[in-house]
């Protein structure tokens, strides 16, 4: 099955009918309103629920929600998934189980929603002959690095139950590219964060602890370093590869090329937000010793040279106003409210 760019050389064009998987989470929802705003006709799929909550997508300005044809379902359901990928010209597929403390307790569900869910979408994309399939990695899938940059070539390694299944996700999308033709580019965000990501991951951790008043913070391990990227970057990768066929077959790393430790991060939000803390090891926050993946720095070469995508929040300078965007966001009461600060959630 050949696939050729449009005359104008972009893959789609405005009025194609897309499907977002994952639409209600963390950068689901962002990129959900920034397809809307780049004028696609945008199928939201968010995990069925008996309340009919649409997670994050209940919070986006109503002016584009009404644009957003939102279907409930669950990618476990692979009859269902050809139902919903049907009639769609692109499928951007975030819908996942990320957090890793939970993939230590229940690693079944994360093979079946990850892995299993996976498949399912695939096999619904191919039936559906869509022209593009964007994949959502992870930049766990790498362990700890052996060397930084991280580029695309660096050896993976499966250090938690989360990782492993990303891992296989990602060489199955790959198979269907290689063996079924589907269009797949796969795109590996390293750790993006901003408004309505999840309370587990450190930053909105942090903010929240010190916004709820607290004065000792607990995290997990503080020495681990990470590739910070603020999520309207990540989200401008994903829609710089949608609408090009040159990542075709392709990994391509999202991220700004900076690593910072836990610990340093916890202190940068502290002076921003004005406070003072004490910032802890947790051990039930801290990761088995062999799991814990102590560094992450992307290469994002390859993100410039195929998609002429680079960010925007770059450098100390950078970190800072995605931080302080961040902290004005979770400090809003109506948006702290959503998050329970004083219990630690796998």
């Amino acid at each position: 099955m050949g696939i050729a760019p449009a005359a104008s050389g972009r893959f789609f064009s405005m009025g194609d009918r897309v499907l977002v998987t994952g639409a209600d989470g963390f950068i689901g929802s962002h990129l959900t309103e920034v397809l809307v705003e780049a004028g696609y006709r945008v199928r939201a799929l968010a995990l069925y629920n008996a309340s009919g909550s649409w997670g994050w997508l209940d919070q986006i300005p109503e002016e584009t929600r009404r644009e957003i044809e939102v279907v409930l379902g669950d990618v476990r359901d692979s009859h269902n998934m050809r139902s919903v990928t049907a009639g769609c010209q692109a499928v951007l597929h975030l819908a996942a189980l990320v957090g890793i403390p939970y993939s230590y307790h229940s690693p079944e569900s994360y093979v079946a929603t990850n892995v299993s869910g996976t498949l399912n979408m695939l096999q619904a994309a191919r039936a559906a002959n869509v022209q593009h399939f964007l994949h959502t990695s992870t930049s766990e899938v790498y362990g700890s690095a052996r060397y930084v940059p991280i580029d695309e070539e660096h050896p993976q390694c499966g250090q938690s139950p989360y990782a492993a299944t990303k891992i296989g996700a990602d060489q199955i999308a790959l198979s269907f590219h290689r063996s079924f033709a589907v269009p797949v580019t796969i795109i590996r965000p390293f750790n993006t964060y901003g408004p309505r990501q999840s309370a587990r991951a450190v930053i909105p951790s942090v903010i929240a602890q010190i916004a709820s008043g607290r004065d000792r913070i607990e995290l997990g391990s503080l020495e681990p370093t990470r590739d910070f990227t603020y999520v309207t970057d990540t989200v401008q990768g994903f829609l710089a590869a949608l609408e090009s066929d040159a990542g075709l077959g392709e990994i391509i790393n999202l991220g700004t090329g900076v690593d910072v430790s836990i610990g340093d991060v916890a202190m940068l939000i502290s002076k921003l937000m004005n406070t003072e803390v004490e910032i802890i090891s947790d051990v039930q926050r801290v990761r088995p010793e062999a799991s814990e993946v102590d560094r992450l720095r992307a290469d994002t070469t390859k993100a410039g040279r195929l998609l002429n995508w680079e960010p925007t929040y770059v450098g100390s300078r950078g970190f800072r106003e995605g931080l302080e965007e961040t902290i004005k966001w979770f400090t809003e009461y109506e948006h702290l409210a959503h998050y329970k600060s004083d219990l630690y959630q796998l």
